[in-house]
């Protein structure tokens, strides 16, 4: 038998069967635009743009731009969305395949969404897919089958063009407006106007301290906003705060989005406000978005995730404590919902307004400028000038506690003899007296250990700070030379500016015993221990009655008010913020600014002084922060900030970018993008006041790079590619902002494409710089 007689011998039944090839399923293109251009679920920042497909003639009605729709890639099923319907392509025919499902039929990105993301991508130097995944929730089927039966909203609300407002919020809207009217500058009459026009303004607003204060003024330019048939998004910190704003919109006559009378029948839900958040179940998630999409629900609130809410038109887009670290995008392109909710108002002809009771640096430039300098030397997409809203002065001291400041030099005025405790003898007699009217707060740093170095005269005790460019110094891998977190300087020979001192030493902070440590000052007071490493965790409410809480921050609870036809929160009696010492060694580039925004949020929880409310500040700390918290005028700190940065170079006076990764990686990405020696964005020129170009101040454009530590998620088999682990900051003018991301993109589009070894990232507008 020759081999080409042989064959495989089987058992009678058992023959292997033969697959019968399918014919090719016979496709018609469509007889207009039969292209569809796809961005498709694929993060490598290579393949980031879009690819064409045809669209046969049974999905031309359904294949519309913005749908969700499969196609295959390679040799995988991957999602996509329609970006754009076209008549032709630069695709040979025969490489072009077709559609292989449109997903549901609905436009999950609307068409302004689709120009907004652009943008985004484009300013934080990333990819329309980055952005997708983080836009677009998972697709639950059942849930556009219920909504289509509630409304049949699929183009019926869009077509409307405003929200429907119900009639009992527009009277109670006017008179919110005329409170607040009372209570602020003449800012709140431009911002009132500019809710109703149809132009980009940009505000920064202070709010007036008290709880709920900040949520009821958000709740009103959403409702005003509304009422003029706009949109509102609003960004929050966390959910806390988005159920405080949830509830002032709720005593403004405006429903949350939530079963209609309809759910019984149909599972259809209906309301005027709606929630997006990380958080919240895939259903649930799913099902806002897709209302706010097809503009059933023209306002949405929440933490990070709503910053990509797809609205449309002109409308409010607001932000809570855009300092704060929540607030920064934590997968790429990193991007900041400060910036993003920016450049979507102004894209949308909108209002972006940046609420803090902290001012950070950036709103502060955008406020007031800087000294000497154009407006349009510090404007780039996510940043440019804004109009400040500040209380009335008479009204601000009425509304703020009493705030002392009990430091050695007010405790030796007052001769008390326990300078030096942690809690002196006046802040205990004046802890006792709030005691019998209510709860006292306890605000302390947290729970954690973290290290620094500090001057070790004991008459000075500051941080010690590089010489270079002044950023905090820490030991590395037990040196005994200290190394600058920033910019990697070796500190030899450190003398203090301030004491001229050469000795350093070790400061460990930690919150160890301060429940034991209160009991013992306070006995027979319970005392409760809200915070994340607890064991009893965060508490989230409190009865009104006499008691000790010891809170991290972010980790304050409520107290119930009293029954009664009253507001549903009461304040504090009293609040003390412990160990205020440890504001001089915390590291960051904002450290000041945390520190100063986390006492205030405390603080805002206390009663005013007319019902006898007082804070209680223990300990040293820089004057700058005291003053502005005793004054409630966080612009004081912001300012001092703002002339310190600009001296050294440090954002928002210049814009940054943090590249990491393995070390050849990123001297290659600074090579290719210009930042080495000898590139153009060598040096950095700070922002001048139109003079020649030898008379503005340079400064080099690389901080670093440093070594940094292997991520959490490091695997063994990792360890010996990521042990040479550095990070570089390159620091460029407001003009070319966008220039670094786009080159920054094309460098790290070409390292994965090359499929170079090692890892490299990079950031723009980090907030922790090393």
């Amino acid at each position: 038998m020759t081999g080409m007689e042989a064959e495989q011998l089987a058992l009678e039944g058992l023959a292997p069967r033969r697959r019968r090839r399918r014919a090719p399923a016979a496709h018609t293109p469509a007889a207009h635009d039969p292209i569809a251009r796809v961005v498709l679920d694929i993060q490598a920042t290579h393949l980031g743009g879009t690819f064409d497909y045809y669209v046969d003639e049974k999905d031309a009605e359904a294949a519309r731009p913005g749908a969700l729709v499969r196609v295959r890639f390679g040799g995988q099923r991957v999602n996509g969305v329609i970006w754009e319907r076209a008549a032709s392509s630069d695709v040979p025919r025969s490489s072009l395949r077709y559609l292989e499902r449109v997903l549901g039929g609905d436009v999950l990105v609307p068409a302004a969404m689709r120009r907004d993301i652009t943008l985004i991508a484009d300013a934080y130097g990333g990819t329309r897919a980055n952005i997708l995944r983080l836009t677009v929730p998972p697709r639950v089927a059942k849930v556009e089958q219920e909504q289509r039966l509630v409304a049949g909203f699929a183009g019926r609300a869009s077509a409307s063009g405003a929200a429907h407002v119900p009639e009992e919020a527009a009277a109670r809207v006017d008179a919110c407006y005329d409170r607040i009217a009372a209570q602020y500058d003449a800012g709140v009459r431009d911002l009132r106007d500019a809710l109703h026009a149809r132009a980009f303004r940009s505000f920064v607003f202070d709010p007036l301290p008290g709880v709920g204060q900040a949520a009821r003024a958000l709740a009103w330019m959403a409702a005003e906003s509304l009422t003029a048939g706009h949109a509102a998004v609003i960004v929050l910190p966390g959910m806390k705060d988005t159920h405080d704003v949830l509830d002032a919109m709720r005593a403004l006559g405006f429903a949350p989005f939530g079963p209609g009378r309809a759910g019984a029948a149909t599972g259809g839900w209906t309301g005027d406000v709606a929630i997006l958040s990380a958080e919240m179940s895939p259903v649930d998630r799913y099902r806002a978005y897709l209302a706010v999409a097809t503009g059933q629900v023209r306002c949405v609130i929440g933490p990070r995730a709503a910053m990509y809410a797809p609205v449309d038109g002109p409308g409010l887009f607001a932000i809570m404590d855009d300092v704060a670290y929540q607030q920064a995008d934590g997968m790429m392109p990193y991007a900041h919902a400060r910036g993003v909710l920016r450049l979507r108002a102004r894209t949308h002809g909108g209002v972006f307004v940046a609420l803090a009771n902290a001012r950070s640096p950036l709103s502060q430039m955008e406020a007031v400028g800087l000294p000497g300098v154009p407006r349009r030397a510090v404007t780039t997409a996510v940043s440019g000038p804004a109009t400040p809203v500040r209380p009335l002065p008479t009204v601000l001291r009425d509304a703020m506690p009493w705030v002392r400041w009990l430091n050695r030099e007010e405790l030796a005025r007052l001769a008390d003899p326990s300078i030096g405790a942690r809690v002196p003898h006046v802040a205990v007699g004046n802890i006792r007296e709030a005691l019998r009217s209510g709860p006292v707060l306890f605000s302390i740093p947290s729970d954690g250990v973290s290290e620094a170095l500090s001057c070790a005269n004991p008459k000075c005790l500051r941080q010690a700070r590089c010489r270079r460019c002044t950023g905090p110094l820490q030991r590395v891998n037990g040196n005994p030379v200290p190394r600058c977190r920033w910019c990697g300087a070796a500190a030899s020979n450190w003398t203090c500016p301030h004491c001229h001192g050469e000795r350093l030493r070790v400061v460990r902070v930690g919150a160890a015993g301060t429940a034991d440590e209160l009991r013992g000052l306070f006995r027979g007071v319970p005392v409760l221990l809200s915070s994340p490493s607890q064991p009893g965790g965060v508490i989230g409410e409190i009865d009104h009655r006499p008691v000790i809480v010891i809170a991290t921050p972010g980790a304050e609870p409520r107290v119930r008010a009293p029954q009664g036809d009253g507001p549903r929160y009461a304040p504090y009696a009293a609040v003390a913020i412990l160990d205020a010492w440890t504001s001089l060694y915390a590291p960051g580039l904002d450290a000041r600014v945390d520190t100063l925004a986390a006492w205030m949020r405390a603080v805002a929880l206390c009663a005013p002084r007319e019902q006898g409310g007082q804070a209680l500040l223990l300990g040293e700390t820089d004057p700058a922060i005291a003053q502005s918290l005793m004054l409630w005028d966080s612009s004081m700190l912001a300012s001092r900030e703002l002339a310190e940065r600009y001296e050294t170079g440090m954002p928002p006076v210049v814009s940054v970018a943090c590249v990491w990764g393995r070390r050849d990686a990123v001297d290659d990405a600074l090579h290719a993008v210009g930042a080495a020696i000898g590139g153009d964005m060598a040096v950095c020129p700070l922002p001048g006041g139109g003079g020649t170009p030898s008379t503005v101040p340079e400064l080099p454009g690389v901080l670093g790079p440093v070594p940094i530590p292997q991520p959490r998620t490091v695997d063994a088999r990792e360890l010996e590619v990521t042990a040479d682990r550095v990070r570089a900051v390159i620091r460029v003018p407001h003009a070319r902002r966008e220039e670094l991301a786009e080159r920054l993109r094309t460098e790290v589009a070409r390292h994965v494409a090359a499929r170079e070894p090692g890892e490299l990232r990079f950031q723009l507008d980090r907030k922790d710089l090393i």
